[in-house]
C-alpha cells in the first residue's frame, strides 16, 4: 500500500491521486489571476471608431441571421422598471457571486473535479482577452451618443440602464470611467462564467430545483446582459464558445484529480 503523506500546511484537502489543495492558496491564485487579467485588459488600447464600426458589422450579421432584436427587447423592458432593476444587479453583481460559491461548492464538495474546473474557468478568462485585443466591439449603450458625435446616418435607441437606474455601480461612476475597457465586450464573459456555472453544477446537485435552476442561469444571464444594453446575443455565442476551448483546454492539460499518486504536493 502506497505511503500517505501527510500536508505540508494547514488547510489541505487531499486529492485521490495524492496531491493537496489548500484554500487560502486557492483563493490567493485566484486572487492574482484575475488581478492580472483585469490589468491586461483594461489597459487594451482602443478606437471608438474602429469600435463602432465592428458594433455595425455585428448588427448587420444579426440582421442576416435574424437575431437583431436587441433594441425591441430593450424597450419593451424599459416600460417594467422593477425588471430593469433586477436585470442591473444581476448583470452588476451576479456573476461574481454564482461564479465564486460555485468554486467554493466544487472545492469542498468535489475536490478531485476542483482542479479541472478551476483551470476552465482561468482557461475561458484568459482567452476572453484574445477577442477583447483584436476585436474591440462598442457595446449597445454606447451607440447612440458615438452615431450622433459621428453624425452617422445609423440611429440607435438604446439606453446604458446601469447609468439611468439604481444599481451598484455604473461604467460612467468614478474611476470606472477611466480604467475600464469598455469595449471589451466580445466575447461575453457573463455568459462564459454562466454556462460554466451551469454545466459544473446540474450533474452534481440533487434536488430538481437546483438543477433547473442552474440549467436556466446562462438564460438568465443572456436576458441581463442584453437588456441593459451591455452586449448583442453573437456576444453570449462569443462568451460560450470560449468556455467550450476552456474546457477542452483544462481537460488536456489538468493533471491533479483521480489518476497515478505523485509526489508533488500541490494540485495543477
Amino acid at each position: 500500500m502506497a505511503e500517505v503523506r501527510a500536508p505540508r500546511w494547514k488547510g489541505a484537502r487531499r486529492l485521490c491521486d495524492g496531491r493537496y489543495l489548500y484554500w487560502w492558496l486557492e483563493i490567493s491564485a485566484c486572487l492574482v489571476y484575475y488581478g492580472i487579467y483585469s490589468t491586461i485588459r483594461n489597459a487594451i488600447s482602443h478606437n471608438e471608431r474602429r469600435a463602432f464600426d465592428h458594433a455595425r458589422a455585428l448588427i448587420d450579421v444579426q440582421h442576416h441571421l435574424g437575431i437583431y432584436h436587441e433594441e425591441t427587447l430593450q424597450r419593451w423592458a424599459l416600460h417594467w422598471k422593477p425588471l430593469v432593476i433586477s436585470m442591473n444587479y444581476i448583470y452588476g453583481s451576479l456573476h461574481f457571486i454564482v461564479t465564486a460559491g460555485v468554486g467554493i461548492y466544487l472545492f469542498k464538495r468535489f475536490t478531485d473535479d476542483y482542479p479541472r474546473w478551476r483551470n476552465t474557468l482561468a482557461a475561458t478568462t484568459g482567452l476572453a482577452l484574445i477577442g477583447f485585443f483584436t476585436w474591440p466591439l462598442m457595446p449597445p449603450r454606447l451607440l447612440h451618443d458615438f452615431a450622433l458625435h459621428v453624425h452617422s446616418s445609423t440611429h440607435f435607441v438604446f439606453v446604458d440602464t446601469l447609468a439611468r437606474y439604481p444599481t451598484i455601480w455604473s461604467f460612467n461612476s468614478g474611476a470606472m470611467s477611466k480604467i475600464s475597457n469598455q469595449f471589451a465586450a466580445m466575447p461575453s464573459l457573463h455568459c462564459g462564467w454562466s454556462l460554466w456555472c451551469a454545466c459544473a453544477m446540474v450533474p452534481r446537485v440533487r434536488s430538481r430545483g437546483a438543477k433547473i435552476a442552474f440549467a436556466c442561469y446562462p438564460v438568465l444571464t443572456v436576458t441581463a446582459i442584453v437588456l441593459t444594453a451591455n452586449h448583442y446575443f453573437l456576444d453570449a455565442v462569443g462568451g460560450f464558445a470560449v468556455f467550450g476551448l476552456g474546457y477542452l483546454i483544462a481537460r488536456r492539460f489538468t493533471r491533479a484529480g483521480c489518476g497515478p499518486a505523485v509526489e508533488a504536493p500541490l494540485a495543477v
